[in-house]
């Protein structure tokens, strides 16, 4: 598997993101926004825009909450320029791997909606726990109708152990 090479998005960036989002597969899972609202994560101290890709985009993730004090990290929003290709798990990978080494962060969490089954496995696969389930909390339009929400979490020392490597041992 190739290395995963991840990159500060800039504003060149922000068509391909809207594009991902705003494709029929991906609608009920992202939030969709503008340019102008995906604009502010560049700009922003506490947040950070990465793309999967050099020259090629080939996904983006979304971090947040970097100001933090129990430095507890969000991985808002991420997904892949062509899912079901076997890679999504060595860039799952390397989002973790930048939480916690560039972004210095103790915990990790993200939330997914109850359907996003292949999310869900990816995230259980990553290490990350389940950490909890809001049941019917989020009406999505572009669905029509009421989904349930995960949160999932994975903590520093999970990570380590993962790779001990990571923690000097």
């Amino acid at each position: 598997m190739a290395a995963v090479t991840l990159r500060l998005g800039t504003t060149g960036d922000l068509g391909f993101v809207c594009a991902l989002v705003r494709r029929p597969e991906n609608a009920a899972y992202l939030t969709d926004e503008d340019e102008t609202a995906l604009a502010t994560y560049l700009d922003s101290p506490a947040a950070r825009l990465l793309i999967w890709g050099d020259s090629n985009a080939r996904g983006f993730a979304i971090f947040c909450c970097l100001d933090s004090a129990a430095g507890s990290v969000c991985l808002m929003r991420l997904c892949l320029d062509a899912p079901g290709q076997g890679e999504g798990a060595g860039f799952l990978r390397a989002l973790v791997d930048y939480g916690f080494g560039t972004l210095h962060a103790r915990r990790l969490w993200l939330d997914t909606a109850g359907e996003n089954l292949r999310a869900q496995k990816a995230y259980a696969r990553a290490g990350f726990v389940l950490e909890g389930r809001l049941r019917q909390h989020e009406y999505v339009p572009r669905v029509g109708r009421v989904i349930d929400t995960l949160f999932y979490g994975i903590l520093r020392s999970e990570w380590e152990a993962l790779d001990p490597l990571r923690s000097g041992a």
